[in-house]
């Protein structure tokens, strides 16, 4: 069975369940700081178990790219060397929300097993939490699993419920017992059913995990049952593609097996066993869909590691002989296995495949970079290269530990790689804690929702339905306490799809809460963020709230541009464009956006003129709530990754239609004026602008013209001159600085002249050693090439001294570098006066902060040259 048929079947068994069928969601959790990437299907779900989110069902299937590698779950260096280890893999799984339970899940599991995909039944084991009497039931006695197929596992991690069958979303909050489903490979294959000492073989292989969440754990360690217990399964299709195809490792499935095969071909291996094939094929499909979900390779956070991904693949083409970019070919043999099941992998194969070309044109060369850190790090006779430059160039530039063991072993220096590992396991540890999965518990509301009047009005009489101090409910909040406030009704709008919460006030007679942001507290939840200002206010109390009306038409002019700016963007830049990130406040708008180039000068003011067109046209804003297949038909704009319930709210802004929830103009013309102000990038392939429009917009022009004005009052010139009288300015200086560096060349060779009378025989080597006056770094080395010239066989060391500041030159004629290094010598310097440098045998500079000790420095280069020759 391939394993675009698992993928359909599971999709249609749990459909035919009652299950709605959820796409995946990006490898990038949506609004989810606290995780670096997806790394299992209930990821998109977990405000649903959080209680902060409400979906239109109860029951939902999915199969979720997933992507292990840079935080707890990272095994990167393990991939293409064991049976089961990848970074990214997908993961079927189904859900209820507070819906069916242990029974209808146990037995659905079982059937489509069994059923469906054809598994013997004898060739299945289950594990049960110990205390999960329940699970064991109904595995024993409404399935008929053998008692002695059904293991129950106990507390094996140092304490109450700390169990590879109790599951845990976070050290405290909804927790519960696991039943997973082992697959039987047979006697021939070492290794021991679950729970026993040789588990870890490879005989019984997990499949399947199904976690019931029943449970609420205090502080305390304790548990109290959930008003709705909840399901949460996920098997690994990977590993069920093996046990369907009769092979042992998942790199022997269909999907992997083309992909080795294309990897072959690329780098021309004929051994399709090589396990460097394997780590390709494995890594194509991490990094091709880290791309399509807008990562972009960088030297920090997700681009960071998407960067490894990527450099230790191309690291295994070198390895069997490949000099060239080769990985980036992969993409349309990728997009041939997964586009169908993936469409988005098809639309963007592309620019995919463009930015993964890039890398690898970049990694090469990266590889002359990581030499001149090597050359530096072991100028100045240096024996060891410090296990934290190996680990730099391992971890930064990709060089592996053993190319960096083998350039020293030329050169008769050994690797620090006890601190090579330790700076590794530092690098890890810090991984691990940029992943932990953490979370807040969510403030325990039980009430209705309140009802949210914030499109209509900007104040509203309510009444106080909720109170919370520290996160704990009470009954009131005095004067000068901080807490959270939850009304029957509000006008005030709640953070979401990056427009900041509103501001304002709560009040009655004699009571007044200033509400300083709003949030979610669930889906249908506003919590109103504040402090007691005024007297106490009470659950009960009638009380008008009153959104700062200022504050929010600044806001909403700055949202409704950012519908008309995105359209702009797309129409000026291309299709590729799309949103990465935005935040829209009463200052400002700022997007994030996928473009692989600056935004220019002359396409700024093209999207200002579009956006511009767009507020002087004055059409009316519409508003309009429909079901989501009925949006989707008006080609209304859905943000990948947003969560987009059943009902959405389709929103047209001038010629622009998005779903969006914000709060708007009621027409283009409330904008006022909209301006550009900042262009920048964000990480490799990833541009932000930030824009302003209405009264800001108007202030910020007013501050530009006096800036002008300002600056044509010093040169003495009408505005409407300034940009010719800035053009005579800026030529006279050019004028001055060629006199001046005439000067300095005509004082530097004055002195060098004199220079060459000074140089000292040293083993047949002419050695000078002296300080120059007045002159900067290039000066230096243009004296330092006509010095070579005149002293034929030399070494040499110049210096210039600004205030504390030394300028180092050291050169080594040509027939002089078998003897002595310039990199070396130049070091040994610079080290005297308190800095380091580096460079080429022949040339290299260096820098220092302590002149006072430059004249000893200076004198000592000829007993080092000495010592050497």
């Amino acid at each position: 069975m391939k394993s675009s048929e698992i993928r359909e079947k599971f999709l249609k068994f749990f459909e035919s369940k009652g299950h709605a069928i959820v796409a995946s969601s990006p490898l990038v959790p949506g609004n989810d700081p606290t995780l670096m990437f997806t790394n299992s299907g209930m990821v998109q779900f977990k405000d649903v178990f959080l209680g902060t989110d409400k979906r239109p069902y109860v029951r939902a299937t999915s199969v979720q790219a997933c992507l292990r590698a840079g935080g707890k779950h990272n095994d990167l260096e393990n991939v293409g060397y064991t049976a089961r280890h990848h970074t990214f893999f997908e993961m079927l799984g189904n859900w209820s929300f507070g819906d069916y339970f242990k029974k209808e899940s146990i037995a659905w599991g079982w059937e489509l097993l069994t059923k469906v995909y054809g598994l013997p039944p004898e060739k299945l084991l289950a594990t049960v939490y110990h205390e999960d009497d329940e699970a064991y039931d109904i595995w024993t006695k409404d399935i008929g699993l053998p008692p002695e197929r059904v293991i129950r596992i106990g507390d094996n991690k140092g304490g109450k419920y700390k169990s590879d069958n109790f599951w845990m979303m976070a050290d405290t909050g909804p927790c519960g017992p696991c039943s997973e489903i082992f697959y039987d490979h047979g006697p021939h294959i070492a290794g021991g059913p679950p729970g026993s000492p040789d588990e870890d073989g490879d005989r019984f292989i997990e499949i399947w995990n199904h976690v019931f969440m029943q449970f609420d754990m205090a502080e305390d360690g304790s548990v109290k049952p959930l008003p709705a217990p909840c399901v949460d399964t996920g098997m690994g299709l990977e590993r069920l593609a093996a046990i369907l195809q009769g092979v042992h490792s998942n790199y022997e499935i269909d999907t992997f097996q083309a992909l080795i095969k294309a990897a072959a071909r690329e780098t021309n291996t004929a051994d399709l066993d090589n396990n460097s094939l394997k780590v390709i094929a494995d890594h194509i499909r991490a990094t091709a869909f880290l791309v399509a979900d807008g990562v972009i390779p960088s030297n920090e956070g997700r681009g960071y590691v998407q960067r490894r991904i990527i450099r230790r693949a191309i690291r295994h083409g070198y390895k069997l002989g490949q000099k060239k970019p080769f990985f980036h070919k992969l993409v349309a043999d990728l997009v041939e296995q997964m586009g169908d099941a993936y469409p988005k992998l098809k639309a963007d194969a592309q620019r995919i495949t463009e930015v993964l070309k890039a890398e690898e044109e970049r990694f090469f060369e990266t590889l002359a970079n990581g030499m001149d850190i090597l050359d530096a790090a072991l100028a100045g006779g240096a024996k060891v290269l410090p296990g934290e430059v190996a680990f730099k160039l391992h971890d930064t530039f990709g060089f592996p530990l053993d190319l960096s063991a083998d350039v020293c072993r030329e050169r008769d220096v050994s690797v620090d790689e006890a601190g090579f590992a330790a700076a590794m396991e530092k690098q890890k540890a810090a991984g691990r804690a940029a992943g932990k999965f953490k979370m807040e518990r969510a403030v325990e509301y039980t009430g209705a929702g309140n009802v949210f009047t914030g499109y209509e009005h900007l104040e509203e009489e309510a009444t106080v339905v909720g109170l919370y101090f520290e996160g704990t409910a009470v009954n009131e909040l005095k004067e000068g306490q901080s807490g959270i406030v939850v009304l029957d009704t509000t006008p005030f709008y709640a953070e979401s799809g990056g427009q900041v919460g509103d501001q304002g006030i709560i009040a009655a007679e004699g009571v007044q809460f200033g509400v300083e942001d709003t949030q979610k507290i669930k889906a249908d939840v506003f919590g109103h963020h504040g402090t007691q200002t005024q007297g106490t206010l009470k659950v009960g109390d009638k009380v008008k709230a009153a959104v700062d009306g200022e504050r929010r038409a600044a806001t909403m002019r700055n949202h409704s541009v950012t519908h008309i700016m995105h359209k702009a963007l797309r129409e000026v830049l291309g299709d590729h464009v799309q949103q990465k990130g935005s935040l829209v406040d009463a200052d400002k708008t700022r997007f994030d956006f996928t473009h692989n180039a600056p935004v220019t000068h002359d396409q700024i003011l093209e999207i200002e003129k579009r956006v511009n067109a767009e507020i002087l046209s004055n059409t009316d804003t519409q508003a309009r709530v429909m079901d989501i297949e009925s949006a989707q038909q008006t080609g209304a704009v859905m943000l990948f990754g947003e969560k987009y319930g059943e009902t959405v709210r389709v929103l047209d802004i001038g010629s622009s239609r998005e779903l969006c929830g914000g709060t708007h103009v009621q027409r283009t013309g409330d904008i006022g004026l909209f301006k550009i102000v900042v262009e920048s990038g964000v990480a490799a392939g990833v541009r932000r602008v930030e824009a302003i429009t209405g009264a800001n917009a108007l202030a910020y022009l007013q501050e530009l013209e006096s800036t002008v004005h300002s600056a044509a009052a010093t040169l003495k010139s009408p505005a409407a001159e300034l940009q010719s009288r800035l053009a005579q300015v800026l030529d006279q200086v050019k004028l001055l600085e060629r006199e001046v560096g005439a000067l300095k060349g005509k004082l530097a060779s004055s002195q060098g002249d004199e220079l060459v009378t000074q140089a000292v025989d040293v083993n047949g080597i002419k050695v000078l050693a002296a300080r120059l006056e007045g002159v900067d770094a290039k000066t230096l080395r243009e004296t330092m090439d006509k010095l070579k010239d005149k002293l034929k066989t030399a070494a040499i060391v110049l210096a210039a001294v600004d205030g504390a500041k030394v300028q180092i030159a050291a050169g080594v004629t040509a027939d002089s570098i078998a003897r002595v290094k310039a990199g070396e010598l130049v070091n040994f310097v610079a080290q005297q006066v308190g800095g380091k440098g580096g460079g080429k045998p022949d040339m290299a500079m260096a820098g220092g902060t302590d002149a006072a000790a430059l004249p000893a420095a200076l004198a000592s280069v000829q007993g080092w040259v000495a010592e050497r020759t």
